[in-house]
């Protein structure tokens, strides 16, 4: 009974913070809505509306053989418009998504959300769902959600923690699995995910962050860049270093040493929005972690470079409303949204 309590407690707790975030940043997300080019407004609708009538009658998306990730993703583009579980436009398109990604099929017992029999490379769904279920946790006000959220993300977290490796960083699939290989993308997957559940109130244990933190930097070459992994070092790779120095970020490590030189590689090599060989064949995947660290930086920074970034998508939409490339349209489509969104300030993980 105690028990009970004391998570009622923290849950009132949170929604109490909650709300008083929610009503701090009103004035300011106001103002930055206002700034938004017609163009860009009118393409984001086209889009959002693209990404909700192509859900599925069980509530996910799926592309490239990765329905938890891609599900995840779509849904956060949409609490990114401003919609909760609970009011907006795109209201019932998230909470199906909620609901998809707690089913009993998704949600498994040792905590992992997703499914390895149909989730490829599962990490990157966990890690997104993660981050998709922890910005919805802000906001949901039923008491039982919140609870069933709580408990999920608990869970959620505690298998990210297990599954990661003795260097610090994750693989496709967890340490166990995987033999212990690791990779900087899905390490940035579970290290954006595991902080937007401490930010909503999830105890995250410090040590997982650190050792994290430390992966990255024994992955960085002396150009400032990130290789690929902390076993194959390479050439650093200029997707990877946009999304380690944007967790950087999240993780609230602006003052390393690391972080000056991997940003100035960061704007050397990506600044003028590259389409090269510099992008790896990523490019949205790359601009959405970018967009999120100039967006850091300030509007002197951000506004000339999300004035550029922002036509430049623009241009791309298709006539539906999606955007097409690499692994599937509602990929790119959700990378492209949230990039979009990016002033609105809905999504507490993104905020300055």
């Amino acid at each position: 009974m105690q028990a009970h309590l004391n998570r009622r407690q923290t849950l009132q707790a949170l929604s109490a913070a909650a709300l008083a975030g929610v009503l701090d940043q009103a004035t300011s997300r106001r103002a930055a809505a206002a700034k938004g080019d017609p163009k860009w407004e009118a393409a984001i609708e086209k889009g959002l509306k693209w990404v909700a009538k192509t859900q599925s009658a069980i509530g996910h998306w799926t592309a490239g053989g990765y329905p938890t990730a891609m599900t995840a993703l779509a849904g956060t583009a949409l609490v990114a418009s401003g919609s909760t579980t609970i009011q907006g436009p795109y209201s019932k398109h998230i909470r199906k998504a909620v609901d998809y990604l707690l089913s009993p099929q998704k949600l498994r017992p040792n905590g992992l959300i997703g499914d390895p029999q149909t989730d490829n490379r599962y990490t990157y769904g966990h890690g997104f769902s993660m981050l998709f279920l922890s910005q919805v946790l802000g906001e949901e006000e039923d008491e039982e959600r919140r609870e069933e959220l709580v408990a999920a993300l608990e869970k959620a977290c505690d298998f990210s923690a297990k599954a990661q490796t003795p260097s610090g960083g994750w693989g496709y699939v967890s340490a166990k699995d995987g033999n212990n290989f690791d990779e900087g993308s899905t390490t940035i997957t579970q290290v954006q995910g595991l902080r937007g559940c401490r930010n909503a109130g999830i105890v995250v244990p410090a040590e997982v962050i650190d050792n994290a933190k430390e992966y990255i930097y024994s992955c960085k070459n002396p150009d400032g860049g990130i290789s690929y992994s902390s076993r194959n070092r390479g050439s650093s790779r200029p997707a990877i270093t946009a999304a380690a120095l944007a967790t950087l970020y999240n993780a609230g490590d602006y003052d390393s040493k690391h972080v000056p030189e991997m940003l100035e590689y960061c704007k050397k090599n990506l600044q003028n929005l590259s389409e090269g060989p510099n992008s790896f064949g990523h490019w949205h995947y790359t601009y959405l972690y970018y967009s999120q660290v100039v967006y850091r930086q300030g509007d002197k920074e951000w506004i000339p470079f999300r004035d550029k970034l922002y036509n430049h998508i623009i241009k791309e939409q298709q006539p539906d409303g999606s955007w097409s490339g690499n692994i599937g349209p509602i990929y790119v489509t959700a990378c492209n949204l949230i990039m979009l969104q990016l002033d609105k300030a809905y999504l507490p993980i993104y905020q300055r």
